[in-house]
């Protein structure tokens, strides 16, 4: 008797929640799919449908359930899903981007700066030690470093040919001031026949031979280096603004926004579902990543190599060195010099004149010579080293983009009611397929044909850097300097061992270890330029020579043995 009265008004309860549930049903609106049309797509209000209702004019978003889309909404949010992957690529690529941009951009800063700086030096050299052809000189000194810019951000000038204007154009000026002092030649055609004859003569021996080889092996795995960052870049950019398939505008309408008509407007689509359609429509896109990968290595390979005299910081900045042993060569076959260009020239009709001093800053000359010991961690090799060992934690960044796409932004957490494409449902059952163009021929979602034309010139183009950035790394035996635009041809071959040849010292050594004819008593770390500047003797008192009047450079330069005699008895 008593169980009656229960079985009553569990029957009351049941028609209650029944009538509640119908009257909820009919009662549905469209209002949360309205608002958050108006908000993410700004579109109009009116038009937009009020309730649920059949869907027969809808292209993707079919279902046998009433919708709160019509067709133009479906478009739109079509446009929308296409915005909204491209955002995530930018997102996703933008730390990327940022770190090859911002490298790019101090490299060739940095590289800006050790130009001044050298040009700087070889400047300083002119004015502390020779002094009577400093100011002759300061133009052919510009011209040399103007073209070494040139050539390292690509203009395509030949290192070869404006080493040999340098060496040119600085003959004349050592035969009239140092060879023959204190005397000018009124003659500009005399001048230009010195010039013209130096190339026979070789006042300078196999200096200039040695600086094509220093400059070839250092200017040339830069410039490439720096082309390699511009084309990275040019990559991400590209990859960043890929346009989409049809195919896949509509996968990824039907994965985003379709929920939405069907009031569904926080759900998120099931992982496999997203990892389906995202490897689908960036299936083209992966196969950059073999590429990729190999750039990447390439760059790293050849920034390994570039130390020594394939480094250009060690390079430009120890240029002016060899200018003074060039010059000091030239100086002691003085006689026999003369003698040549006599007979090639002529003898010549002679004004003493008294050449103008230059007047370097004395500021810019302390400036400048701080910056060769500077501290290990500021040098272009760290720099260039930590940038790699940061840009090699990218080198799969293409093949598993579309896998971090769904797992960091697009798809459902795990476990948690998703959205299959037709339904809210538990986990998602169809296969899921692997990534790029071979592995797409089962994806259930994404139709993918043919070859993206835009992917295939980026592949292209990583390709023939990856040739250059291989081809162009210095190499244990031989090394060719190519020239640009020559179709590979080879103006000279030097052994990528460091010699006293290349005048360096050991791998990576920080002064240049010259080997010279004339003194060879001289110590690896000193120089005549620097004795200008030489402090601290063993008995700890001071030597500095910068109050030396160097109006003739015989003087400073005699000064600058004899300096060096005295600083150094043990080696006599």
């Amino acid at each position: 008797m008593e169980a009656r009265p229960w079985r009553v008004s569990f029957r009351c309860l049941l028609l209650l929640a029944l009538a509640g549930s119908a009257r909820s049903e009919s009662e549905q609106t469209c209002e949360e799919v309205r608002k958050l049309f108006q908000w993410r797509l700004a579109g109009a209000v009116k038009g937009l449908p009020d309730s649920p209702r059949a869907g027969p004019d809808l292209q993707v978003c079919i279902s046998r359930k009433s919708t709160c889309c019509t067709r133009k909404m479906e478009e739109r949010y079509q446009i929308a899903a296409r915005q909204d992957i491209q955002q995530v690529l930018q997102t996703s690529s933008s730390t990327l981007k940022l770190l090859i941009s911002r490298n790019a951009a101090a490299f060739q800063e940095t590289l800006e700066t050790l130009i001044k700086q050298a040009e700087n030096y070889t400047s300083i050299l002119f004015c502390n030690t020779y002094r009577n052809m400093a100011l002759e000189a300061a133009a052919a000194v510009q011209e040399f470093f103007t073209d070494v810019g040139l050539y390292l951000f690509g203009v395509d000038v030949n290192p070869e040919e404006f080493v040999n204007r340098f060496f040119d154009s600085l003959f004349p000026l050592v035969y009239n001031h140092l060879i023959n002092p204190d005397v000018t030649d009124s003659s500009l055609e005399y001048s230009e026949c010195i010039r013209m004859a130096r190339r026979e003569v070789s006042p300078f021996g196999s200096i200039p031979k040695r600086v094509m080889g220093q400059m070839g092996r250092s200017l040339l795995p830069s410039r490439t280096f720096l082309q390699a960052l511009n084309l990275g870049i040019e990559v991400i950019n590209t990859t960043d603004h890929l346009r989409f398939s049809k195919e896949c505008s509509r996968a990824l309408l039907r994965m985003q926004y379709c929920p939405h008509c069907q009031g569904l407007t926080l759900s998120k689509p099931c992982m496999g579902y997203c990892l389906n359609i995202v490897r689908g429509c960036l299936a083209h896109m992966a196969e950059l990543n073999p590429h990729w990968h190999a750039y990447i290595r390439s760059l790293e390979e050849l920034s390994d190599a570039m130390h020594g005299t394939y480094d250009i910081e060690h390079v430009l900045l120890n240029f002016h060195l060899l200018v003074n042993d060039a010059i000091m060569q030239a100086h002691i076959n003085g006689q026999k010099l003369s003698e040549q260009i006599n007979k090639i020239c002529g003898r010549p009709v002679r004004t003493p004149t008294q050449s103008p001093h230059c007047s370097f800053d004395g500021s810019k000359e302390k400036h400048g010579m701080k910056i060769s010991t500077r501290n290990g961690e500021e040098t272009l090799a760290n720099r260039r080293k930590e940038f790699i060992n940061s840009l090699r934690l990218y080198r799969s960044f293409y093949g598993v983009l579309a896998d971090q796409l769904c797992i960091n932004e697009l798809a459902a957490a795990e476990g948690v009611p998703c959205w299959n494409g037709e339904d809210m449902v538990r986990s998602y059952t169809q296969r899921v397929v692997g990534s790029g163009i071979r592995a797409q021929s089962g994806n259930p979602e994404v139709k993918v044909k043919g070859t993206d034309p835009v992917i295939n010139q980026i592949i292209d183009k990583l390709k023939h850097i990856i040739q250059l950035l291989q081809g162009r790394a210095p190499k244990p035996s031989k090394w060719e300097l190519l020239q640009p635009g020559s179709g590979g041809g080879v103006a000279e071959q030097v052994s990528g061992d460091c010699d006293d040849e290349d005048g360096c010292g050991g791998s990576g050594s920080g002064e240049v270890k010259r080997t010279l004819k004339i003194t060879d008593w001289i110590p690896d770390d000193m120089n005549f330029s620097d004795v200008k500047q030489i402090h601290q003797t063993d008995s700890g008192s001071t030597l500095d020579t910068t109050g030396a009047d160097c109006g003739a450079a015989t003087a400073c330069m005699t000064f600058t043995v004899m300096a060096m005699v005295m600083l150094l008895p043990g080696l006599w």
